[in-house]
């Protein structure tokens, strides 16, 4: 049996809905604890993550007050390292390949589509990216992708997949509402250039990321599109 794991998160954050997804993909035990960015508590600053950012987990120790966390619990910060670690915390889950070459593999699409495509639309929604690197980025992502395959590596959902899907989630908001700090049109215009054939194995993959539960079950279309 694991040992108690509190994620500390914001609900309209693409990073913490990472974390959240991989929880539910490993069938883990976790508990939730929402952090108002906007008015961040001394205690989390001061005990959780200095840096004020979420997610963070505090993981091991007792089960108390998440606003009073346990200094016996272990505290990590950043999405990219939360998501390895739980990926080893759940071997079985297959959240990390058991085969080296995948486990490099699931490593190198999470560090490229990150720096590629995820934060290349996060500056084209807040008018500081061009629409062409969203393009290059969703080419790119797509290059990464095998044909037939149901998954951004292997043939098992992996932290590859949850890594890139609340990116996905806020893709098709930006395309179906043209909500955005870029230029109006931009954004539906984006969606009517994924419909083409062109992108035809990218939007597969995106369609089947966005029915998975775990997604559903940490986004809301209605409230939690956010700047990120």
């Amino acid at each position: 049996m694991s040992e108690q794991l509190t994620l500390y998160l914001h609900k309209l954050s693409p990073y913490s809905q990472k974390i959240e997804v991989a929880l539910i993909e490993a069938n883990a035990p976790y508990r939730g604890h929402h952090v108002d960015l906007s008015n961040k508590p001394e205690w989390f600053t001061s005990i959780v993550n200095p840096v004020g950012k979420v997610p963070a987990v505090a993981y091991g120790g007792p089960i108390v007050d998440p606003e009073n966390p346990s200094p016996l619990s272990t505290k990590i910060a950043e999405s990219s390292v939360i998501l390895e670690f739980l990926a080893d915390l759940y071997p079985d889950s297959g959240l990390l390949p058991k085969d080296l070459v995948l486990r490099a593999k699931v490593r190198f699409f999470n560090d490229a589509t990150i720096k590629h495509m995820e934060g290349p639309f996060y500056d084209f929604i807040l008018g500081r990216g061009s629409y062409e690197n969203v393009v290059k980025g969703i080419e790119f992502v797509q290059g990464l992708l095998e044909e037939g395959k149901d998954f951004a590596v292997g043939d098992h959902y992996t932290i590859a997949d949850a890594c890139i899907s609340p990116c996905f989630a806020r893709l098709k908001i930006v395309t179906e509402t043209d909500i955005g700090k870029f230029p109006v049109g931009m954004g539906s215009k984006l969606g009517e250039e994924l419909k083409g054939p062109k992108f035809t194995k990218f939007t597969k993959y995106v369609d089947r990321m966005l029915e998975r539960p775990s997604l559903k079950q940490t986004y809301d279309e209605v409230r939690v599109f956010s700047l990120p």
